[in-house]
């Protein structure tokens, strides 16, 4: 288990609490306050495929009932035998109504994997009848339905009868002229559970009844009159059976808790750990969080990750790796640069996806699982540390040091600061050689340059530095990894104004090989910082590039689709073109041999003829010139490339591709269609054709302007078979695609699902299809799909 000194200094408690405040229910709250990092590989994984598959369920759905109570005590005294109260059972009511809606939520197949969650639904315990029955009899924490019972109907109606009868005996006394004078109000109270009316303290001989109480004064005294004391006597025999029946209801249903009191504790609980996890959902969604790799070989490369504790929209993301090509990374630089933060977000992360978190990093970003993770991590970063605070932090090395394996993550913040610096710096070196020996992972931030030697000149271990502007003064907070720091002071100060001639004596008091050193530093950061800008020109580019790329390939989809859409819309009309040419043949033929047999006359069959040669040229008319096209055109002699001509059979106007060749023959672009036609089919127009935005008054413009008229928003498939269901779908997309609708609604209904997981099981198979969801509320739910 990790040490909770690392645990207090990583902050993942705090991580803990925002996690918490997603929880619904308080046992689901102390649940994730108390989540402790996976202590295995397999166990992390699982808590991860835990938290994997609710994300992935959470794109479907994402409102669960998980408002349940600690019910465990209720259940232990139902155990007992002792009668649970109105209010304890509407807590177990709502237990089992969460549990069952819960478990029916949980067991809908979405086509992805929810294989945890459903184990974890099998363990909740459901009882419809008992829930119903519970909800029904009690209407509050203190209020019982009068029809819980027959028993308790028949009682509850018998004290109202009596209850007006009471009223009715009293009426005599506060509404009666006779009695009225003898009271000190009009009005009927009550003393104990017993109707009384107040009685002036003078005229007590004159109500005859039984005094039950008097005023503070002992002017009014307050009488049973003993025309009601049986009603009275009777009201409280018939209360006191209404109590007894309550009671026996309450009880008939502890029994029936009791024998599955056990169960529904588990149930309970399942339904938070359901909650803790959910929890955990929301928070990576909150915060832009995704599923970490894990692994077991000590391998974390963490990709543009961003401390969750630090404002999201201002922390700069750090990039890094570390136990692949070398296993101790000594981070240096000036204060206020983010040396800290970054061992920081190594210990957090570890620790978050150990626990079943995800992590605000980029996607397939590693980490790997430690047995253990230590921290020597100062609360304060100050120069003015003592003896006592390097005491300190020594303390906590030695206790390390003997603690350690390979399996541990070590981070060490100053390393060995706060005493000499050539003692600290001899002492730091040793420290990570010996980590070093253990292979043991460790990040250590420290000023001493003597590190960065150790770095620079030992294999498996690396440099890195927290970038800093001197033309700012302000550090950019971006981690490089392979360059060490460069403290900077002497920039800093003559910036700052410090004098130069005090510069530059500080410079000559550094032996040369200190300040050969820092000049090669200084020589690394240039070039670093050179290479990095020619790698994010040449990213750009190729961003550029790729954008390019896609955009033409999306173009020459959409032209290959229009391209088949004309050439099936050309087939279509021919083979209407042709089917009227039949009719008209086979009609030909049928006349042919009624004339033959000589019944007809000249002047009928003169008719016929004429009406034959109408229909004939009506079927040339359609496959050559548009009517009222002029039959006799001018056929062009001389072509060029590029000039404006109209194609007679088509009906649609392009420009001349090619020069005709011997026989006349030359290919014209229409729109995205590129025909051969012969030269007398064509007529040269003077103005050019309609291009760019004017293409819709072009044949294709035509077609996708009317596919776009035509097309409905929906598609009903409920009652197809499946491969009838694909049948449609499949060209009612391909309608909707050329139509360019931005989306549909295919209605396929809920039944078994088998028709729904049929067409997202080709959904998924479109190209351009670029996502879909079943409906929300209000959509058509699950029956639909977006």
């Amino acid at each position: 288990m990790i040490n909770s000194k690392t645990l207090i200094k990583l902050q993942y408690k705090d991580i803990l609490q925002a996690v918490s405040s997603f929880a619904v229910s308080s046992v689901a709250k102390s649940k994730v306050l108390k989540l402790t990092p996976a202590e295995t590989a397999e166990q992390a994984r699982t808590l991860l495929d835990e938290t994997r598959q609710a994300y992935d369920l959470f794109q479907y759905e994402t409102s669960y009932d998980l408002a349940v109570d600690d019910v465990s005590e209720i259940c232990s005294l139902a155990r007992v035998g002792s009668c649970l109260s109105m209010g304890q059972l509407l807590q177990i009511m709502r237990i089992l109504r969460t549990s069952r809606s819960l478990q029916s939520a949980l067991m809908i197949d979405y086509g992805i994997d929810t294989s945890l969650l459903r184990a974890k639904a099998y363990a909740l315990y459901t009882d419809k009848e008992l829930e119903n029955d519970i909800d029904f009899a009690i209407l509050s924490e203190e209020e019982m339905n009068d029809k819980a019972s027959t028993e308790l109907y028949n009682i509850r109606k018998k004290i109202k009868s009596i209850n007006a009868d009471i009223k009715q005996k009293l009426q005599s006394y506060t509404k009666s002229g006779e009695m009225s004078k003898y009271l000190q109000d009009s009005i009927v109270t009550l003393r104990g559970d017993r109707y009384v009316i107040p009685v002036k303290q003078e005229y007590k001989s004159f109500v005859s009844g039984i005094v039950h109480d008097q005023s503070a004064t002992g002017a009014t005294l307050f009488v049973e009159p003993m025309a009601i004391v049986q009603l009275n006597n009777a009201l409280r025999e018939a209360t006191l059976e209404e109590k007894a029946e309550i009671q026996r209801i309450l009880q008939a249903f502890t029994d029936r808790i009791s024998p599955n009191a056990a169960k529904i504790v588990v149930s309970q609980d399942t339904v938070s750990d359901i909650d803790v996890i959910f929890s955990k959902v929301k928070y990576a969604l909150e915060n832009k969080c995704t599923l970490p790799v894990m692994n077991d070989n000590g391998v974390v490369n963490l990709k543009k990750a961003r401390h969750p504790l630090l404002n999201k929209d201002k922390v700069v993301p750090i990039s890094i790796k570390l136990g692949d090509e070398y296993d101790i990374i000594v981070i240096t630089g000036p204060n206020t640069g983010g040396k800290t933060v970054s061992l920081k977000t190594v210990g957090l992360f570890t620790l978050m996806g150990q626990a079943g978190l995800h992590i605000p990093a980029n996607d397939r970003s590693e980490l790997a699982v430690f047995e253990e993770v230590f921290a020597d991590i100062g609360d304060e970063q100050s120069i003015e540390q003592n003896l006592s605070t390097f005491s300190s932090h020594m303390t906590n090395i030695i206790s390390i040091l003997g603690h350690v394996n390979e399996n541990s993550l070590v981070l060490f913040d100053e390393l060995c600061a706060g005493t000499d610096p050539v003692e600290g710096a001899a002492l730091a070196t040793s420290i990570l050689s010996r980590l070093h020996n253990y292979g043991v992972r460790t990040m250590a931030t420290t000023h001493y340059s003597e590190l960065k030697v150790f770095a620079l000149s030992t294999p498996g271990v690396e440099n890195a530095c927290c970038e800093f502007s001197v033309e700012t003064l302000s550090p950019t907070y971006r981690l490089l990894i392979g360059i060490p720091g460069k403290s900077n002071a002497f920039a800093i100060s003559g910036k700052l104004g410090l004098m130069a001639d005090i510069i530059e004596d500080a410079k000559s008091r550094m032996t040369e090989q200190e300040e050969n050193f820092e000049d090669l530093i200084s020589d690394l950061e240039n070039s670093r910082a050179a290479i990095e800008k020619e790698r994010l020109e040449t990213e750009q580019y190729k961003k550029e590039a790729e954008t390019l790329k896609r955009k033409l390939e999306e173009k020459q989809e959409r032209l290959d689709a229009q391209r088949e859409k004309i050439l099936r819309q050309a087939n279509e009309d021919a083979h209407a073109i042709l089917r009227d040419a039949k009719e008209v043949a086979d009609q030909t033929i049928k006349n042919f041999h009624k004339y033959g047999q000589g019944n007809t006359t000249a002047k009928e069959m003169e008719q016929e003829r004429s009406k034959l040669r109408g229909k004939m040229n009506d079927l040339e008319k359609h496959m050559s010139l548009k009517q009222g096209e002029p039959a006799n055109h001018k056929i062009p002699k001389k072509l060029r490339v590029g000039d404006a001509v109209k194609v007679l059979s088509m009906n649609l106007k392009g420009t001349v591709h090619t020069l005709p060749n011997d026989k006349g023959d030359l290919y014209v672009q229409m729109g995205i269609l590129r025909s051969l036609v012969n030269i007398k089919d064509l007529v040269l127009l003077e103005e050019p054709p309609t291009l760019g935005n004017k293409r819709k008054s072009t044949g294709a413009g035509k077609i996708k302007m009317s596919k776009s008229a035509s097309v409905s928003t929906e598609i009903n498939l409920i009652g197809k078979t499946t491969d009838e269901a694909i049948s449609l779908l499949d060209k009612y997309l391909d309608d909707a695609y050329l139509a360019h609708m931005p989306s549909v609604r295919v209605v396929h209904g809920k039944g078994t699902g088998a028709l729904r997981k049929a067409v997202h099981g080709h959904l998924k198979r479109l190209k351009y299809v670029k996502s879909f969801r079943l409906g929300e509320f209000g959509e058509g739910d699950s029956g639909v799909t977006i």
